[in-house]
């Protein structure tokens, strides 16, 4: 059975589910930030997916990007799959701008701030209206 890292779950609130990821909108107010998780069992390298799971993976990572820049007005995002403090396959796409409080560096490099109640819930509501 597929399970979602519970740091993942922690630091993250669900947003949808497509054919082979769940979607979560990361807890860091500073960048509009999504993770995509594969809903597969032990992996934790796209190597690790069957052939048609990585082919259905790069589908979901362009279309939540084009939905990243749509939803954000962003002209730049880091796509970015890591794993090195959480194993378990996730892929980041971060919207940024040449103005955020990290340019041009990593968004790593500036501690997160989690969301406010009030920009949590309008944030969310514009992701999942994008993604309908």
């Amino acid at each position: 059975m597929w399970i979602i890292n519970r740091k993942l779950l922690k630091s993250s609130f669900y947003i949808t589910d497509l054919k082979l990821c769940s979607i979560r909108l990361f807890n860091n107010e500073k960048f509009p930030w999504i993770i995509l998780i594969p809903k597969r069992k032990g992996i934790t390298d796209i190597t690790g997916l069957k052939s048609r799971d990585q082919k259905i993976l790069m589908q979901e990572i362009v279309f939540c990007s084009k939905i990243m820049k749509k939803v954000f007005k962003s002209k730049k995002l880091n796509v970015e799959k890591i794993g090195n403090v959480v194993p378990q396959l996730h892929i980041h796409i971060i919207a940024r701008y040449n103005n955020d409080v990290s340019w041009p560096l990593s968004v790593w490099v500036v501690k997160a701030k989690s969301y406010s109640k009030l920009k949590l819930e309008n944030t969310l509501s514009k992701i999942k209206f994008a993604f309908k």
